[in-house]
């Protein structure tokens, strides 16, 4: 009995390649779509064989990513294809996407996901790793080896990684503190100061009920208020 290579997605052979080709097409325009996760990975599948097309560059791939592109009539596709993401993916020798999984967005429930390109502007690793970094910087704590882990992978073929990755860090620590002052500046609006207090060393984890050793989360309360006033 011979196992099956692709998901049908309820649809018969026309309807379904019309489908992944409008997806895949909006991929590559929006650098990043979401969609079930089963049309996510059957979409994936058909990306990366139209980003090798690209880097190929010759006339007989061109002619090929003309026919799978829902909208060839459309210049700025082709153009994307074998300029942009053709040197943006030079030195990378494949995967050059990434699904990540989400909670449902639809009514009933379906498996979702987040399908873009990576190291372009939408990538969702790149933004997570970056957002792990300025936690841990901001608690003062040592980097987390899958925080180190992700570094590298969203470093290793992104051009000019490294230098992105930090002013991403940059970025993103400026925009907090502008958030903390303008906070700041709503609380002392009507005469309340705040602290910053961290939460008890031990606490409970909701695996194993087992306990967690290390400082809690900083969170920010009105000064001189405690755990009984907060919560009544």
């Amino acid at each position: 009995m011979s196992s099956i290579k692709y998901r049908h997605l309820s649809r018969d052979s026309a309807h379904r390649r019309a489908l992944l080709r409008n997806l895949v097409t909006s991929l590559i325009a929006n650098e990043s779509i979401s969609t079930t996760y089963a049309k996510a990975k059957e979409a994936q599948r058909l990306a990366e064989k139209l980003i090798t097309l690209g880097k190929k560059n010759t006339n007989a791939a061109r002619q090929r990513a003309k026919s799978i592109f829902f909208e060839p009539e459309q210049p700025q596709h082709m153009e994307k294809l074998f300029e942009t993401l053709r040197l943006r993916y030079e030195h990378r020798p494949g995967g050059y996407t990434r699904v990540l999984r989400q909670e449902p967005i639809r009514d009933d429930q379906a498996a979702s996901a987040i399908l873009s390109l990576v190291d372009g502007p939408r990538d969702m690793r790149f933004s997570m790793t970056a957002k792990a970094l300025v936690r841990q910087r901001k608690d003062n704590l040592p980097m987390h080896e899958m925080t180190a882990v992700n570094v590298r992978k969203v470093t290793r073929f992104r051009d000019g990684g490294e230098e992105a990755l930090e002013e991403e860090v940059k970025r993103l620590e400026e925009q907090m503190e502008a958030q903390d002052l303008e906070e700041k500046e709503d609380f002392e609006a009507d005469g309340t100061t705040y602290e910053w207090v961290r939460g008890e060393k031990d606490r409970r984890t909701s695996a194993k009920g087992k306990e967690k050793n290390g400082p809690g989360r900083l969170r920010r309360q009105r000064a001189g208020e405690d755990e009984e006033t907060r919560f009544g």
